[in-house]
């Protein structure tokens, strides 16, 4: 995959567009609670996007999000944790969780579980562990 920066004309020339074009393997791992790797894709006052890789093992401590999430499966299979439900998911699964409720991810397989964290509006307050 090609990262960088494009500038793009479309289909109206007044209008200048700047794509942003990352590949998840080029960002930074953040720093976070949680000590997974987890890599901020998108961050602007309207939205968060965030990539997290849990290796066999490992998962989120469970935690309230002062905003709706929204997750989405890239690979593998996990455990998602909102509320009193935990739930199985695999690839191609989006997972909606709303502001307020606890929530965390387990990977108790045997191979990796990537997924996006999706978080609208962008959060003004932190995250609250448990």
């Amino acid at each position: 995959m090609i990262s960088g920066m494009v500038v793009f004309a479309g289909k109206f020339p007044e209008r200048r567009y700047l794509v942003k074009i990352l590949n998840w393997k080029e960002v930074k791992v953040s720093d976070n609670p949680h000590g997974v790797d987890a890599r901020k894709m998108y961050d602007t006052e309207h939205a968060q996007v965030i990539h997290i890789l849990l290796k066999p093992g490992e998962s989120l401590k469970k935690h309230i999000t002062p905003v709706d999430v929204i997750f989405y499966v890239l690979e593998g299979r996990g455990t998602v944790e909102i509320g009193d439900e935990k739930k199985e998911v695999d690839v191609d699964s989006l997972i909606e969780s709303p502001a307020g409720i606890p929530h965390c991810w387990y990977n108790e397989g045997d191979k990796i579980l990537r997924f996006l964290v999706i978080k609208v509006p962008r959060p003004v307050k932190p995250t609250r562990l448990l």
